[in-house]
């Protein structure tokens, strides 16, 4: 990321500074937060775009703070929701603190987002970013609310994973040309942040069944938590009537049993769920790179394009 090297090795500080506070427990988590952060990817996204659009400043940077906020926020509360103990291989803030502080320490989060965005009179990035807590929280609840009947159509899931995951990375793209005063690509960059959000999201889904060439340890974890993923739902709508009832059946009263989750593995991968998920995601990408296409070539743009192909080619 040679392009925005300089912008990321600032940017720590600065968003260490975005959370800082004079409640000593408080600076305690989000230190720990900060020290334990992972690849950087949705700052990386906003420097990009600024980079490609014009040139960083002041308002690129507080824009990459706010949706590492919003982004770290979210994933604090999950893990309570979760009842997760680790996050990247290391203990979450709630096993480490309690879901009490967790839950506190993420509201803190949220109040930095209103406060620094009003501070510095960033109201074009915070109704983007108030945008993207609206649709994260709708993306969840909806998920939870169709799991239930398991009858989630590719039209619903496509739904889902816009609103809960692919809208932060729109938020990204689009925060980074507000910052540059690119108003023009907004919506352009906006778009295709939404759709390199949606093909991450098939590579996670792929993730748990492995891939056809190399299946390696698939872990099923979205069988498990009765997640109807892309290869699932795909296998169920195309597949026979037997081998439809009896994944059904193994998602709704099997999804504990090891041998059962393999034998879902098995037919997802055998009936072409896992070939159809890497076409679409493919599909998705193409669509995503055919927007920025037109835009000027540079560095930052190139760099952005290889960040694209990192989120769809990525082993983990």
């Amino acid at each position: 990321m040679a392009p925005i090297e300089m912008e990321l090795a600032q940017f720590e500080d600065h968003f260490k500074e975005s959370m800082r506070s004079e409640v000593p427990l408080l600076d305690k988590v989000t230190h720990y937060i900060v020290r334990r952060k992972g690849k950087q990817m949705r700052p990386m996204f906003v420097f990009l775009t600024a980079k490609m659009l014009g040139e960083s400043n002041v308002t690129t940077f507080d824009a990459a703070s706010l949706v590492e906020l919003l982004h770290t926020a979210t994933l604090v509360h999950d893990d309570v929701v979760d009842d997760a103990n680790e996050r990247r291989g290391f203990f979450s803030v709630n096993a480490l603190w309690k879901n009490k502080i967790a839950v506190l320490v993420g509201d803190y989060m949220l109040s930095r987002i209103l406060l620094l965005s009003i501070e510095k009179n960033n109201t074009d990035l915070l109704g983007v970013v108030a945008r993207a807590v609206r649709e994260m929280s709708e993306g969840e609840l909806l998920q939870i609310e169709k799991a239930r009947y398991l009858d989630i159509t590719e039209e619903i899931y496509f739904e889902v994973i816009r609103k809960k995951t692919a809208s932060l990375i729109s938020t990204c793209c689009e925060a980074g040309a507000i910052s540059v005063g690119a108003t023009e690509h907004r919506e352009r960059m906006r778009k295709f942040g939404e759709l390199i959000g949606l093909a991450f999201q098939i590579k996670d889904d792929i993730f748990d069944y492995g891939s056809p060439g190399n299946i390696g340890k698939p872990t099923g974890i979205d069988i498990r938590e009765q997640k109807m993923t892309l290869p699932m739902i795909y296998t169920i709508n195309h597949a026979s009537k037997e081998i439809k009832s009896e994944l059904v059946d193994i998602v709704k009263n099997h999804n504990e049993e090891n041998k059962k989750i393999q034998r879902a593995i098995q037919l997802v991968i055998q009936n072409g769920g896992i070939e159809y998920a890497y076409q679409k995601m493919n599909e998705i990408a193409k669509e995503a790179l055919a927007l920025i296409d037109p835009l000027p070539d540079s560095p930052s743009k190139r760099s952005l394009i290889g960040l694209v192909d990192y989120s769809i080619n990525r082993d983990k």
